[in-house]
């Protein structure tokens, strides 16, 4: 039987356009170990992991007539040179350049006719660094059974463990007259199924799209849907595929001291601090702004946990094969972190920053009592809490809304608070690159990691070239915060 994409994973394939290209992207930066770090090590290091990801050696194969969604199929010409790329900038490169690097490589579509994913070995940044970008197609991560290639990589120690030699020889590809036996087959079996993808087949591809657009995810709760249209918002435009891409940087020591002053969760404060920074972002453009002046996020959110070893090790046996994981129980004891997906109305009318906390937490209140969501134990039991496989859940979970119900997408996904290393090379920050959908101008991504909340931003170059300075009023709403927190009065 065919290995056929699900409805969600076509629903990524046959969306993309020119001007949204479906993957989601990681910037990991690192510092250089004594020993050096070389293009040949990454090749090496991911070589001997792809047996984690199989799907990174498989392409997209679609069918005659629009008969079924389409099929994974080894790539019998798989070439991880082609995949793995090396890419250098003017030394000493600044962080400037390297955002722009990035920004320029996400606006570029992958190849279809190859396994979706690219990575690139960055060298030359300053302070004795070097970068890797790992680009994804959606439709190839859905955080669950199949995770990310830079999640694999990554390891809790300096010395990478043993890995089980593997000749893997790609499977004969299938010939177009059984995989349309096949279609037909499962249309006979499902004929309700078959009646869509025959009304899809009429409509192209979109219509096979539109139709998988409905699928509900395994891992991401419901979201709570409002019945009218986001407010008008210059987050909403039509956009290119040209992109710009900004980060910050932040303490998350901050961000636990107001969760203890104010008695809120620390995604409460994330959405907090975005709040704040979209409020002044939108005064900076002359934008009007009033009391009652929001903008609506699509949440799927992910509570931050402080002990994550535990379950990073038991990760990490899964990658050497020393341990199998049972039923996904939550055993410890420990209090359950959850994630959930919903809807909420950002605050930027109002003024007073510990107000904006207080509405943002009871609306998060309200919604927790009525998702049940999935706890965090069973999240690291399935990916390792990878930040970009977590980062993909959310995409896929906006995907399944309307674009018209939100403005932008906002995705936290919690890492580990210990350092992580690649061929011994020591992780310093991770940023999420979380793609943008259709006449949406920018993603919000953020991943805490060893001590700090890192936020990457896409945007669209032309609706947002001032991406930059919602950057900087993150650093404000975040200090405002803090100096409320440190205030007695409050």
């Amino acid at each position: 039987m065919a290995n056929r994409l699900t409805t969600q994973d076509a629903s990524f394939y046959f969306l993309e356009a020119s001007s949204t290209p479906m993957h989601l992207g990681s910037l990991a930066v690192f510092r250089t170990p004594r020993n050096g770090f070389s293009y040949e090590s990454l090749l090496s290091l991911v070589e001997q992991r792809l047996v984690l990801v199989p799907r990174y050696r498989q392409k997209v194969r679609e069918l005659a007539f629009g008969l079924a969604r389409p099929v994974w199929v080894d790539d019998s010409d798989f070439d991880i040179t082609y995949h793995i790329r090396r890419s250098a900038l003017p030394k000493p490169g600044s962080d400037e350049q390297l955002h722009d690097l990035v920004a320029r490589l996400t606006s570029r579509p992958l190849d279809r006719t190859r396994p979706l994913w690219e990575m690139y070995l960055v060298e030359g940044l300053s302070k004795n660094r070097f970068a890797i970008f790992t680009k994804s197609h959606s439709a190839l991560v859905d955080g669950e059974k199949s995770l990310e290639i830079g999640q694999v990589i990554l390891d809790a120690s300096k010395s990478p463990p043993a890995m089980a030699e593997e000749l893997w020889m790609p499977a004969r590809e299938p010939k177009e007259s059984a995989l349309v036996f096949d279609a037909i087959t499962e249309l006979i079996a499902s004929p309700s199924e078959g009646l869509e993808v025959l009304r899809g087949a009429a409509k192209g591809a979109a219509g096979i799209a539109g139709g998988a657009l409905g699928a509900a995810g395994k891992v991401l709760s419901a979201v709570r849907t409002a019945a009218q249209v986001a407010p008008a918002s210059p987050l909403n435009a039509p956009i290119s595929r040209n992109r710009r891409f900004a980060v910050a940087k932040t303490e998350l020591a901050d961000y636990r001291k107001i969760h203890t002053r104010f008695e809120c969760s620390i995604n409460d404060v994330v959405l907090a601090v975005v709040t704040g920074a979209l409020r002044n972002w939108l005064l900076s453009r002359g934008e009007p702004v009033t009391a009652s002046s929001t903008v609506r996020a699509m949440v799927p959110m992910s509570v931050y946990v402080s002990d994550q070893r535990a379950g990073y090790d038991e990760y990490t046996d899964r990658i050497t094969g020393d341990h199998e994981t049972g039923a996904e129980q939550d055993t410890d004891g420990s209090q359950a972190s959850e994630v959930s997906s919903f809807l909420i109305d950002l605050p930027v009318g109002e003024l007073n920053a510990v107000v904006r906390l207080s509405h943002i937490a009871h609306a998060t209140e309200a919604h927790a009592k009525q998702s049940p969501g999935v706890t965090a134990h069973t999240l690291m039991r399935i990916s390792g809490f990878a930040p970009a496989s977590l980062h993909a859940m959310g995409a896929r979970a906006g995907s399944r809304l309307s674009q018209r119900l939100f403005n932008l997408i906002i995705t936290n996904a919690p890492g580990p608070q210990f350092p992580l290393y690649v061929g011994g090379a020591r992780m310093l920050e991770m940023f999420p690159v979380s793609p943008l959908f259709e006449n949406q101008a920018l993603s919000i991504g953020l991943t805490s990691y060893d001590g700090f909340v890192c936020f990457g931003l896409n945007a669209d170059r032309g609706a947002m070239p001032d991406v930059d300075v919602i950057t900087a009023l993150l650093f404000e709403a975040l200090e405002e915060l803090v100096d409320a927190s440190n205030d007695s009065r409050v």
